[in-house]
């Protein structure tokens, strides 16, 4: 697997309609042309602002729906990864959990979907909810097993149940520093890290790219960009490190695939390591 996915949270930019869904299929289609071989879903990805609650709850799934068009015809090998929770809320119930799943294979129009995340918010224990997702693997619903927004003592109360394959938290360069434990504990275990804002940092929903003065600094050594810098950071914690950077952007894209093939120095891990997180 390359190591730069494509995450589709941001596929619509600010827009929607006919048109902007026509540019997400085509979107797509050009990033598994490029040679992206992971793709981030979800049917709470909608089109619109999050702050837009009503237009936004009229347009969940449609992530989900724009990449099962873009790939209907792809015979290509692509890992599609999604998350599950409540549509109207962060955490679902574990009964819930059978039917989202099936609503995602709908959707994504697969029979197995290769890696499920559980959105976890404010459980102790993700034991039971785990569990549910483990049982829907055995049943051959659900290839890999992921987790999301964990703490530390989740990740080994999963391993318990079934193997993890990859745990996506909140990391990027001076943002989610309080993830380091567990980016280096999934590294030993053998676990992918699949961190999101990793561009946006501080800012994220928002979007854009928010940079201190030594990351553009390093950019312009480089004759790179800030996000392709904070890309080549975040491939540089460990082997066991993905991307999946999302954009509306046809050039957004490709500079974004071209972070994996940076190589930063020392000195400039060392500077990018001691930005104060926030």
């Amino acid at each position: 697997m390359r190591r730069v996915g494509f995450g589709t949270k941001r596929l619509a930019g600010s827009g929607s309609g006919s048109e902007v869904r026509a540019s997400a299929v085509a979107l797509v289609r050009r990033a598994v042309e490029l040679g992206v071989n992971h793709l981030d879903t979800a049917a709470f990805y909608p089109t619109t602002s999050p702050s837009d609650d009503v237009r936004a709850m009229e347009s969940l799934r449609w992530a989900n729906e724009v990449v099962r068009e873009a790939l209907t015809s792809y015979d290509g090998d692509v890992v599609i990864a999604t998350k599950v929770r409540a549509l109207d809320g962060p955490l679902a119930r574990p009964d819930e959990l059978p039917g989202l799943v099936e609503r995602e294979l709908r959707d994504l129009g697969r029979e197995t979907l290769d890696v499920v995340y559980l959105r976890q918010q404010g459980l102790e224990s993700v034991a039971e909810h785990f569990g549910v997702l483990a049982e829907l693997r055995d049943k051959g619903l659900i290839r890999g097993l992921g987790l999301s927004n964990i703490k530390v003592h989740h990740l080994a109360q999963a391993q318990e149940i079934a193997p993890v394959v990859a745990v996506q938290n909140r990391y990027g360069v001076g943002f989610g520093r309080v993830n380091d434990e567990l980016v280096r504990l999934c590294g030993e275990q053998g676990v992918a890290y699949v961190p999101y804002f990793a561009l946006a940092g501080a800012s994220r929903e928002t979007g854009g790219v928010d940079s201190p003065d030594v990351v553009r600094e390093i950019a312009e050594a480089h004759e790179a960009t800030p996000a392709q810098i904070r890309l080549a950071w975040t491939l540089s914690r460990g082997e066991h490190m993905l991307a999946i950077p999302g954009t509306s952007s046809v050039p957004h894209l490709k500079e974004n695939l071209t972070a994996e093939f940076i190589h930063l120095s020392p000195a400039d891990i060392a500077t990018l390591d001691a930005v104060p997180s926030s």
